[in-house]
């Protein structure tokens, strides 16, 4: 089995946003991670690798210091990694970024077959949740996303797909794409030899010139229809329900009556 996994460096928002004049981020003046939904699914896919003697690979789209995560993902346990960097590609969109990152896979499928692709459900400095899907669809694959459990028989996937309150089981043929929530697993930590390892390990990088089936009035700014026109940090919450019940026992009973409408109990 070989696996994809697509992963983004993002700023680290829990130090506080900043933004430039014009709205966008000031990545520049902040701490850079692996986003969160993205670890989630590297780790899902080095339980498969541990489970079954997958081969992972990782992929990322952005500037050249985005081989930082790249180098994580390997000091975890990935085995080869992939950075797509062009000066063209700037400024992309979800669209824009998923095709391109569609033409890096394409690229790569000229010399091996890929079973299963695994992306985040959203990067923390956008919230759109379209990559992952928009890949799915330029290669022609299915796609299951809200991922919160991930098992694979024969040449099946079998996921447990969060849907509000409860949620779906879904099979599908691979090769298929998979969207994964922060919460479907705990991300091991990088280890020492790995680190070192990581280090040393070459990089693959890919430009403008090593995209398959890409127009140019599909990349980067000029191919990105998306105008941001605001960008905040602040988003306002409701007040929520506010009950006041007349006894011990009657608050007890509207917890337990709530716990068991929304299926936790």
């Amino acid at each position: 089995m070989k696996i994809i996994v697509c992963i983004k460096q993002v700023p680290d928002t829990k130090g506080g946003v900043k933004f430039n004049p014009d709205g966008t981020l000031d990545r520049a003046a902040m701490l850079a991670i692996m986003n969160p939904d993205d670890k989630a699914g590297l780790e899902a896919a080095l339980r498969l690798k541990d489970q079954y003697g997958a081969e992972v690979t990782v992929i990322t789209m952005g500037l050249p210091k985005a081989a930082d995560v790249l180098r994580e993902a390997l000091a975890m346990g990935a085995d080869k990694a992939v950075l797509v960097t062009d000066r063209v590609l700037g400024g992309a969109d979800t669209w824009a970024t998923s095709t391109t990152i569609a033409g890096a896979i394409r690229k790569l499928q000229q010399t091996d077959k890929y079973d299963l692709i695994i992306t985040g459900r959203q990067a923390i400095d956008g919230d759109t949740a379209q990559v992952g899907p928009q890949i799915a669809e330029h290669l022609g694959y299915p796609v299951i996303s809200y991922a919160q459990d991930i098992k694979v028989e024969g040449d099946k996937v079998i996921v447990q797909r969060q849907y509000d309150d409860r949620y779906h089981v879904l099979e599908a043929q691979m090769p298929c794409l998979i969207t994964a929530l922060a919460e479907l697993n705990e991300p091991r930590y990088m280890t020492p030899g790995g680190i070192f390892d990581a280090c040393e390990a070459e990089i693959t990088t890919m430009g403008r010139a090593d995209l398959v089936d890409v127009e140019d009035g599909n990349i980067g700014l000029n191919g990105s229809p998306t105008k941001i026109a605001k960008a905040s940090d602040k988003v306002r919450k409701g007040a929520g329900e506010k009950v006041t019940p007349d006894s011990p026992e009657e608050a007890v009973s509207y917890i337990v009556g709530k716990l068991a409408e929304k299926h936790v109990i």
